[in-house]
């Protein structure tokens, strides 16, 4: 089975592993160029800073019960840490904290005919992306965007 076929299951069993962890899981990903291959699992803790005691907890967890799966019985590595610090904002963690902060929106299609629009975030809620574009609210379709990313915009008039 090629490694790559792997990452739902293994996606699914880390979530489950996370989830009993009490930590978010952030992605998982085969890393297929290195010998032996990496598994890399990045994760968050809820509500603090996620602590290094937090990614040795789920790896101990993790390996245990990728251990149980027959379909991984070849060499790899398993890396497990926080993603750090981003500009791009994608969790419910991420819109709460940078409330206020600009940022710029690309779609994946235009919506009212553009790809690019950027403002200071006001929230995200289960359809829309809220900004505040010189005090007009604008809303963006959750369904059509690629990426929020947090900006500095430019001093120039």
């Amino acid at each position: 089975m090629q490694i790559q076929m792997l990452l739902p299951v293994v996606q699914t069993l880390a979530q489950q592993v996370a989830d009993q962890e009490h930590l978010d899981l952030v992605s998982v990903q085969w890393l297929t160029h290195q010998s032996p291959p990496i598994l890399r699992v990045e994760v968050r803790h809820p509500e603090n800073d996620t602590s290094l005691e937090d990614c040795e907890r789920l790896s101990r967890a993790l390996e245990m019960a990728l251990d149980g799966l027959p379909e991984l019985e070849f060499a790899y590595v398993l890396e497990v840490s926080s993603p750090g610090l981003s500009d791009y904002l994608s969790s419910d963690r991420d819109f709460d904290a940078f409330r206020g902060f600009p940022v710029r929106v690309t779609t994946t299609a235009p919506h009212r005919g553009k790809t690019l629009w950027e403002g200071n975030l006001i929230r995200r809620d289960a359809v829309n992306v809220y900004l505040n574009q010189r005090g007009r609210s604008l809303a963006i379709p959750r369904s059509l965007i690629a990426s929020v990313q947090l900006y500095t915009p430019s001093s120039e008039p």
